[in-house]
Formats: C-alpha cells, sequence, structure tokens
C-alpha cells in the first residue's frame, strides 16, 4: 500500500503567501514580456492572479529591471493584488541587490559566484544583510547547465557538484542565521533533476536543514512533451514527498 508522507521543511515568508511548514503546495508562474515593459508586466500579472497563481517571477537582466519591480509591484498593489514578485537574477550578482529592495523574493545563481570561497562570502553576506533588512526571501536556484568553473574543476558535470554548488551558500546562511531561503536545483534531463534533489534533501538532511524545494524541469519544452518531461520530474519527487 502507498503511504505518502510529506517532508517537513521550514517555514519562509514570501510577501503574504507563506510557505513550507504545513502550508500547502504553492504554484508559480512567470512573465514572457520584458521587464522593462510595465504595464504588460502588470496585465500578465494580474491574469497569472486570477488563474490562481500565488507568485510571479520575473526575469531581470540588469539595474534598470530591478528598479522597475518597484513600479510593477506599486501598480499591482494599487489595483488591489497581493501576489508575490519573484526577481529571477541570471547573470549579475550586482543585480540582486537592487532586486532584493523591491521584490518578496530573489532568485540567485550559484554558478554566477565563480570566485573563491572566501571571495563568495563577503560578496554574499552583504546581499543577505539587505534581504534581513527588507524582509526579502531567497530562492538559491542550482542550474546543471551553468555551474561555475571552480564548481566544474572539481566534481565536474555531477549531481554531486550540483548540490555541492546549492551547500557551499547553504551554510554562508548558516553561518549569518538567515533562514527565508528556498531552493531549486533544475536540469533538462529529467533522470538527473530527480536524483539531484533526491540527493540535496539527503545531504541537507545529515547538515541539520530543511528548506523547503521548489520542483521544476529547465527548458522542458513546450507542448505535450514538455508537460511529460515536467510532470515526470516533478510528481517523482512530490510521490517522494519532496517540493
Amino acid at each position: 500500500m502507498f503511504n505518502y508522507s510529506r517532508r517537513l521543511t521550514s517555514e519562509v515568508y514570501i510577501g503574504s503567501v507563506p510557505l513550507g511548514g504545513n502550508h500547502p503546495i504553492r504554484l508559480q508562474s512567470m512573465t514572457n514580456v520584458s521587464t522593462q515593459d510595465i504595464e504588460a508586466c502588470v496585465e500578465q500579472m494580474k491574469r497569472i492572479a486570477d488563474a490562481g497563481g500565488e507568485y510571479v517571477r520575473l526575469t531581470t537582466q540588469g539595474v534598470k529591471e530591478a528598479e522597475n519591480l518597484r513600479k510593477i509591484n506599486a501598480s499591482l498593489r494599487s489595483q488591489g493584488y497581493l501576489i508575490p514578485l519573484v526577481a529571477d537574477v541570471h547573470f549579475n550578482p550586482k543585480v540582486a541587490d537592487a532586486a532584493a529592495l523591491y521584490a518578496e523574493k530573489v532568485r540567485i545563481n550559484p554558478g554566477n559566484y565563480s570566485r573563491e570561497w572566501q571571495e563568495i562570502h563577503d560578496h554574499f553576506v552583504p546581499f543577505l544583510n539587505t534581504c534581513k533588512e527588507n524582509h526579502t526571501a531567497i530562492r538559491i536556484g542550482v542550474n546543471h547547465g551553468s555551474l561555475s568553473e571552480r564548481i566544474m574543476s572539481r566534481y565536474g558535470d555531477t549531481s554531486e557538484g550540483m548540490v555541492e554548488s546549492c551547500m557551499e551558500f547553504l551554510r554562508i546562511c548558516k553561518e549569518e542565521n538567515f533562514t527565508n531561503i528556498v531552493i531549486s536545483i533544475k536540469a533538462s534531463n529529467t533522470v538527473v533533476m530527480v536524483k539531484t534533489v533526491r540527493l540535496l534533501a539527503a545531504v541537507m538532511g545529515k547538515e541539520g536543514m530543511n528548506f523547503p524545494i521548489h520542483l521544476g524541469v529547465t527548458e522542458a519544452g513546450d507542448g505535450e512533451d514538455g508537460r511529460i518531461k515536467s510532470a515526470l520530474g516533478i510528481g517523482a519527487l512530490l510521490a517522494d514527498g519532496l517540493g
């Protein structure tokens, strides 16, 4: 007989919609228009909220896009929409500092921090302090296709390397007593994604961490094939009680 047991995680506060703990699994979508187009972003976010979405992710490539989040947020709130904004910072860690002032959650990619550990620490801690001051959550989002050269040289293109890339940042967060964290660890290969998330959960458990895991298959594609890949990867992990 199948016995479902969900992994208990810490609570994360993302605007007015908490995540983890005993809260239900949350739904997040994203915009597909330029974050410089404030009106288009607001309209898409309203449609997502009306359809039942609980968070919206916006691509945030540069400081200008990060600063636009303030205007997008203000416009939504003025129209009665409280859906939290998630800034997806792709390449420049400095953009995350600006985004943390205006978004309810900021996604960073450890692959963008290619320095040695001490330098990562010195750049990452001020960002955490900004998040603390503004009650901003973070998502540490590792992608299989964008591991740093430092991680690649030590672990290669492996699940172990993806997990260590994430754990380096989690250990800094633990040192700084920052716990408002969500994790994602994604790959376009569904088998790799499932294996890596399971490994991450095990390693976190050994180090006394229980942060919520955001599930997704990166570059799953459109149409039926994309839905099948996402359903297989996400479904297998949900059945494990993960995510």
